[in-house]
């Protein structure tokens, strides 16, 4: 009974990376630490975040809720003013059309 190795061997014909042995054995240089550590640092410089690890009051929540809820009509309001105009324009130029073809006629 043979022993297992710990090593890939590369002389099993793995098709696409060659037969460079360094490809199966590598190990990760950088710990997960580190890296999270330069990705909020990165966040933090590109896009300003700013997190709070503290527990909100249910006065600052409702607050909060209230800035979002407030948001999500304006932008409710903003699409459906928007959708009435396209569809007065569309219900105009079609009227303008029918229009035009029954003066020719």
């Amino acid at each position: 009974m043979s022993r297992n190795r710990r090593r890939h061997s590369t002389g099993f014909g793995y098709i696409g990376f060659g037969n460079n042995q360094g490809l199966f054995n590598q190990h990760s240089k950088k710990a997960f630490s580190s890296l999270k550590e330069t990705l909020e640092q990165n966040s933090q410089t590109h896009f300003q975040l700013n997190f709070t690890h503290k527990d909100l009051t249910k006065a600052e929540k409702e607050i909060i809720k209230n800035k979002i809820r407030k948001a999500e009509k304006l932008q409710i309001r903003k699409t459906i003013v928007l959708l009435i105009l396209i569809l007065i324009l569309v219900i105009f130029s079609i009227k303008l059309l029918i229009d035009n073809f029954m003066s020719n006629i």
